[in-house]
């Protein structure tokens, strides 16, 4: 094998697999990631796997030799992202898993090993085939995958759940104290007819994250296909692909917990009321990470408040348009702070009923989301 490529490049790619190599691999080639030089379409394809999560992407070089094989990915990523700007040369010796990098400052060596044993990125061959517009899915995945839950026993919740209906596309995740749902593709624009994209699957949180990432790491456009069966789930585009296994068992009905109708509402100017909860969260923060608020529909403000014994405290009052009676309610200040910042307007509303029900954050214009957040109870 030989091949000459710009070492930004290879950086690059090599970054966006290495994400997925497991740091304590079940079998010592998934350390690896196999790399392949193919001459015919003179470009370079790179795979990491872990069984689970799959990521493979190509890019152009000058192959003068092909060949496969498979390179411990942390020594080579720490190796190629240390190598100056410019071409680097990469062969192979007359031992098929000795390979050479040649670079303007120098040259090393790095034994890896032979393909045989890299697992194959499963496929979907037979599943359902549906074509997602990017900015649809960067947005849906924007709105919900921070509300994932972290907690891998609950393991459903560690996925966002993504559905299909003849109303759009729906991307929904809890971890059990809040809801996020984020509604994308307008039923009457002209994207492609929602009819053939039915379909309902929960994707692991992990493969989320990283599709988002390469989608916003090469400002992808255009829709990108997706195709899955009742395990596997495959998105491809342009020269990348990710692969992840879908997660099994009954997602909440989670539709059924948002509110109808509220009896109070609050409507505030988001970036003053995420400043004044970041302000806040470092008192909170030192103790039980509540902040009450406390709705005075009388003087028009919303006022915040923590009381952290033996630290300290803090309080701080902003313009608001309140409706409804007055009101003081409690939650974890890390969930408001988050669900404002997934809220992409000027303004946003949040409805109440009473301190010990559900309130929902939601953004005035812009995307269709809806925040749903448990409230704490307020010990006097």
């Amino acid at each position: 094998m030989k091949l000459i490529c710009a070492q930004n490049e290879f950086n690059t790619h090599l970054s966006i697999v290495s994400r997925v190599i497991p740091s304590r691999p079940s079998h010592p080639v998934l350390a690896n990631v196999l790399l392949v030089a193919d001459v015919e379409k003179q470009q370079v394809r790179l795979t990491g796997f872990d069984l689970s999560l799959g990521i493979q992407t190509s890019f152009s070089a000058q192959i003068e030799a092909e060949g496969t094989l498979t390179l411990p990915a942390k020594l080579l990523g720490d190796i190629v992202s240390r190598l100056p700007d410019g071409e680097i040369t990469l062969e192979t010796s007359s031992e098929d898993t000795l390979v050479s990098l040649t670079s303007v400052s120098g040259k090393y060596q790095v034994r890896g090993m032979g393909a045989e044993e890299f697992p194959e990125l499963p496929t979907v061959d037979d599943g359902q085939v549906a074509h997602l517009p990017v900015d649809a899915l960067i947005e849906g995945l924007r709105g919900a995958l921070f509300s994932t839950s972290a907690d891998e026993t609950k393991q459903v919740l560690t996925g966002v759940h993504i559905s299909a209906e003849a109303e759009g596309l729906e991307f929904a995740a809890t971890d059990g104290h809040r809801l996020a749902v984020v509604q994308t593709i307008d039923p009457e624009s002209d994207a492609e007819p929602i009819e053939e994209l039915k379909f309902n699957v929960t994707v692991p949180g992990k493969a989320l994250r990283e599709l988002e990432r390469m989608l916003m790491l090469n400002a992808t456009s255009g829709a990108i296909a997706v195709r899955f069966d009742p395990g596997q789930l495959v998105f491809e585009w342009a020269n990348q692909r990710l692969t992840s296994r879908l997660l099994e068992g009954q997602y909440p009905n989670y539709r059924q917990l948002i509110p109808r109708q509220f009896s109070r509402q609050l409507t505030v100017d988001r970036r003053s009321f995420s400043g004044a909860l970041e302000r806040i969260a470092v008192i909170a923060d030192q103790r039980n990470s509540i902040v009450k608020l406390s709705l005075d529909s009388v003087k028009q403000e919303l006022v915040l408040s923590v009381d952290a014994q033996d630290v300290g405290n803090g309080r701080e009052a902003i313009a608001a348009q309140i409706s409804g009676e007055d009101l003081d309610i409690a939650f974890n200040v890390k969930y408001l702070v988050e669900g404002l910042k997934a809220l992409n307007t000027q303004d946003v509303q949040m409805q109440f009923n009473t301190s010990t029900s559900p309130s929902i954050l939601t953004p005035l214009g812009g995307m269709k989301m809806t925040y749903l957040v448990m409230p704490v109870q307020i010990r006097s």
